[in-house]
């Protein structure tokens, strides 16, 4: 999302949002809202949700503005209030996540298989959103934002190899889905 010549453009607009200035804001709000929604969208599966997670995750980006140090990218660093705004919102929706069986970690293989179908990028889409929330929660922060398991387990207060199983239960759960026949070419 930032590239180099963005930075100082960003720099300026950040500096002015922390002097109060409302257009300041707005023009951040331009810079970044889409991106965030699509992490919101992965991450709650519900449009309204994600819209409300996005405005949200803003309100408190603005209000926490003289906290962000640009030690990392701006982009960054509202990524994780946006990450951290639909966690919440999932868990105030009381999604569980699976009870796992840290045995099972053990020997699931991230790599394809040569026998697993290429499969098209609205078809897996539409089969992410069909996992249940826990699945897709450590799914999508994994696989879609980049987070590794640590991370997920400290975000999600879990241990790294519960987010290792759930990930694993997520890749076969998301298969199983993708042969069902409304998914198949």
């Amino acid at each position: 999302m930032e590239k180099r010549g963005y930075q100082d453009v960003n720099h300026l607009v950040i500096e002015r949002c922390k002097s109060g200035e409302h257009r300041a804001q707005y023009e951040l709000y331009k810079l970044y809202a889409k991106a965030m929604f699509n992490v919101s969208m992965r991450i709650t599966n519900d449009y309204a949700e994600a819209e409300d997670v996005l405005q949200e995750a803003f309100v408190s980006a603005f209000k926490n503005l003289h906290s962000y140090k640009a030690e990392a990218s701006f982009g960054s660093w509202l990524k994780k209030i946006v990450v951290n705004a639909a966690i919440n919102a999932i868990r105030k929706r009381r999604a569980e996540l699976v009870p796992m069986d840290e045995r099972l970690v053990a020997g699931v293989p991230d790599e394809k298989s040569d026998d697993e179908p290429e499969w098209q990028i609205e078809q897996v889409r539409r089969a992410i959103q069909k996992l249940p929330d826990g699945y897709r929660l450590v799914l999508s922060l994994y696989l879609l934002e980049g987070y590794d398991h640590a991370e997920i387990g400290e975000i999600l207060g879990i241990s790294e190899s519960t987010s290792k199983s759930q990930y694993s239960r997520a890749r076969k759960k998301l298969l199983e889905i993708m042969k069902e026949p409304q998914f198949a070419g």
